[in-house]
C-alpha cells in the first residue's frame, strides 16, 4: 500500500487540475456575477432595470440562439462558420415569407435556416468532407443568396405587423429574451437527460468509439447541424422583426461570436465536454462587457470605441483557449476524466 505525503502550503496536481476544471466551468458566472455587481454599484437603476435589461436580454437573445446551436456543433468535435449567413438569409426570407402573415414569416425563416443545416450535414455525414471547410463554403454561398433575395439593396424593409415580434413583451422582457431562455433549458434537458445528449458527447470524446458501441454517428452529427442552422434562422427572424430590416450585411461575425461564446463558457473546442448552460453564461458575459461599455462613455469620463468589441472579444478567445489546452494537457498528464 502507497502512502502520499503532501506538503503543506503546497498545491498538489490533483488540485490544480481540480481548479482548473473549477475555472473552467464557473469562471464565466463567477465573471458575470462580479460585472453585474459592478454594474449595478457604479450605474445604478438606469443599468439592472427599465429599458437597458429589455434592450440587453432583446439583444442577446439572437447571439445567445446563433450560440446555443453553435454549442451542440462544436460537442461533437465539428464546427459551423455559416451561421452568420443563415442569420441573414433566415431574416431576409421571414420578411419576405411575413406578407402572408407572422406565422408564415416565422416558420418560413426557420425552415430557410434549417434548410442550410440540412445540406452542411449531408455534405459532413455521407461525403465525409470536413466541417470547416463545408460550412465555409456555405458561408459565402449563403450570403449571395441573401443578397439575391434581397435583391442587392442595403436593407430589406419589413411589413408593419412582422415588427409585432419584436415588441410583444412578458414581464418587461421581450418575446425573444424568453424564447432564448427556453430554448437553452429544452437544450439543457435534452443534453443531460436524453440518448441523443448523451451520443453528441460520446462522438466528441471519441467518434471511432462511438462507433465500435453502435451509436448512431452519422444520424447524430447531421441532427446537430440541422438544429444549428434552424436555430441561426430564427435569430434572423428575431433580427428583421426588432430592426425593421434586415440590412444584407447582417450577422457578418456572429459565427466567431458564437465560438467565443461557446468557449468562454466553458466548451472544449475538441468536443465531448461542454455544458449548454454555461454557453448562455458565456453569451450573457460577452454582450454584458459590450453595455458596460456603453454606459462608461456615457458618463463622459473616459471614450471606448466600438472597435474594441472585437478586440476583446478575440482576447477573451485566446485567454480561453490557451487555458483550455493547458488543462487538457494536465489531465491527460494525470489520467484524469473531464
Amino acid at each position: 500500500m502507497t502512502t502520499t505525503v503532501t506538503t503543506p502550503g503546497r498545491t498538489t496536481p490533483g488540485r490544480r487540475v481540480r481548479a482548473g476544471l473549477l475555472l473552467q466551468r464557473q469562471g464565466a458566472l463567477i465573471a458575470l456575477v462580479i460585472l453585474v455587481v459592478f454594474g449595478a454599484l457604479r450605474y445604478g437603476e438606469k443599468f439592472a432595470t427599465g429599458f437597458n435589461l429589455s434592450s440587453f436580454t432583446g439583444d442577446t437573445a439572437k447571439y445567445g440562439l446563433v450560440a446555443l446551436g453553435m454549442t451542440f456543433v462544436i460537442m461533437t468535435g465539428g464546427i459551423d462558420l455559416s451561421v452568420g449567413s443563415v442569420v441573414a438569409l433566415g431574416g431576409v426570407v421571414a420578411i419576405k415569407v411575413s406578407d402572408h402573415g407572422l406565422l408564415p414569416g416565422l416558420l418560413a425563416g426557420i425552415a430557410a435556416g434549417a434548410a442550410v443545416g440540412v445540406l452542411n450535414g449531408l455534405l459532413i455525414t455521407k461525403l465525409k468532407l470536413p466541417p470547416f471547410i463545408v460550412t465555409l463554403a456555405t458561408l459565402l454561398a449563403i450570403r449571395g443568396l441573401a443578397l439575391t433575395l434581397a435583391g442587392t439593396r442595403a436593407a430589406v424593409a419589413a411589413p408593419g405587423g412582422f415588427q409585432k415580434l419584436g415588441n410583444w413583451s412578458l414581464l418587461g422582457l421581450p418575446v425573444a429574451a424568453w424564447a432564448m431562455f427556453l430554448a437553452f433549458l429544452v437544450g439543457a434537458a435534452a443534453l443531460h437527460y436524453t440518448p441523443w445528449g448523451r451520443q453528441i458527447l460520446a462522438i466528441g470524446g471519441n467518434v471511432d468509439a462511438a462507433k465500435l458501441m453502435g451509436l448512431p454517428v452519422v444520424r447524430t452529427t447531421f441532427s446537430v447541424y440541422v438544429l444549428s442552422g434552424a436555430l441561426a434562422g430564427c435569430a434572423g427572424v428575431f433580427l428583421g422583426s426588432q430592426n425593421g430590416s434586415v440590412d444584407t450585411a447582417a450577422g457578418q461575425g456572429w459565427e466567431l461570436t458564437a465560438i467565443a461564446a461557446v468557449v468562454v463558457g466553458g466548451t472544449l473546442l475538441t468536443g465531448g465536454v461542454g455544458s449548454v448552460l454555461s454557453t448562455l453564461v458565456g453569451v450573457l458575459l460577452l454582450q454584458l462587457i459590450f453595455n458596460l461599455i456603453v454606459f462608461e462613455n456615457g458618463k463622459g469620463v473616459i471614450n471606448i470605441s466600438s472597435f474594441w468589441e472585437s478586440v476583446i472579444r478575440g482576447a477573451f478567445l485566446l485567454v480561453v483557449v490557451l487555458l483550455q489546452v493547458r488543462l487538457v494537457k494536465r489531465r491527460s498528464a494525470t489520467g484524469r476524466p473531464a
